[in-house]
């Protein structure tokens, strides 16, 4: 039996997991509802970073000012950017990788990269 997967919205590719609730293209990294579009799941609510510029899945982010990880040492300059983004829900509205380490962050402490 064969599964028709979705392309992905991002990169195109075929490549496609898919969890419980939700696709992952294993090329990029990018995620997306089962069952919805990449539109209709971003559509429902509106994230937007430190200067009021609308994020959505996929975009690139970099700090705005140096942040400590709590429960280390380490602290995230300002201009580090991230890989691809995914929008979450909770108070901390991103989910991405910056320096090699998968972070939460809140949209206020970021700004889209163009």
């Amino acid at each position: 039996m064969s599964h028709s997967f979705p392309s992905c919205p991002l990169c195109e590719m075929n490549e496609i997991a898919v969890h419980t609730r939700n696709y992952e293209c294993l090329t990029c990294g990018h995620e997306w509802p089962v069952g919805l579009s990449s539109e209709e799941g971003s559509a429902e609510r509106t994230v937007k970073d430190a200067y009021g510029n609308v994020l959505a899945n996929g975009d690139v982010v970099a700090m705005i000012k140096d942040l400590k990880l709590k429960g280390s040492s380490q602290v995230l300059k300002i201009g580090t950017k991230s890989r691809p983004i995914r929008l979450v829900d909770g108070d901390h509205e991103i989910d991405c990788k910056m320096d090699g380490i998968a972070i939460a962050l809140k949209a206020m402490y970021v700004k889209k990269i163009q």
